[in-house]
């Protein structure tokens, strides 16, 4: 099924977590190749699980959501993964491995990735200087600060260079410095073809670039476009 230029596309999807609780109620949107997006809403909105819905990580209660056109529900479990690798998510809570050094964490899913050391560590390092983190690569998650630990969770999810970067309030832990060298660093990604997605409250963040919003509010979501 062909679907434009459109990486991803949720098409009439419901999703509720109990009988009682419905989160999203017939939402469909539209994320195109090379993008760049903000998802807005109050605190419980559902900005968390659009993230989840759209990275596969959840299944919507009804409706279809596509990747690349391939519809994802549709997609055997044992075929997921090559989806997922495409796909790179910056949690609110980090998901740093405790028993992995900064750099071990970062490299990770290059190794995940059947990758030779040699051919990314240069990379990775470089990396890690970016993001400010190169006197933490041999320090482990427990060892690093909370901004430190959001820096190494997004530097995780860009090192592949996946089709698209799905960032739940990246810059909550950090300061103004490194909030907006973390945004260059998504920008820069951007340029070079890679879709994102933030969500986010901050509205300095908001302000800074002139991209659509993806708006949450009572169960709905609208696309404000922004010119």
């Amino acid at each position: 099924m062909a679907i434009n230029n459109n990486l991803i596309k949720l098409e009439n999807v419901y999703h509720r977590y109990n009988i009682t609780r419905d989160i999203f109620t017939d939402i469909s949107l539209d994320i195109v190749k090379g993008g760049f997006y903000f998802i807005t809403g109050s605190s419980g909105s559902g900005k968390t699980t659009l993230l989840k819905l759209i990275s596969s990580a959840l299944s919507p209660s009804n409706g279809d959501i596509f990747f690349l056109g391939n519809k994802i529900n549709q997609v055997p479990k044992n075929e997921l993964y090559k989806i997922k690798r495409q796909i790179g998510f910056v949690f609110q809570d980090f998901r740093l491995l405790p028993h992995l050094t900064t750099y071990e964490n970062v490299a990770l899913p290059l190794r995940v990735h059947d990758k030779n050391e040699k051919d990314y560590k240069k990379d990775v390092v470089e990396l890690l200087s970016w993001v400010n983190l190169e006197h933490c690569i041999h320090t482990y998650p427990n060892y690093l600060s909370g901004g430190e630990q959001q820096r190494a969770a997004i530097a995780r999810a860009v090192v592949t260079s996946p089709k698209i970067i799905l960032a739940d309030e990246p810059t909550g832990n950090v300061d103004q410095s490194n909030s907006s060298k973390i945004l260059t660093l998504f920008q820069e990604m951007n340029k070079l073809g890679t879709t994102i997605v933030i969500a986010t409250h901050d509205e300095k963040l908001l302000s800074d670039i002139n991209a659509p919003i993806i708006e949450i509010a009572d169960k709905k979501i609208n696309l404000n476009k922004r010119k």
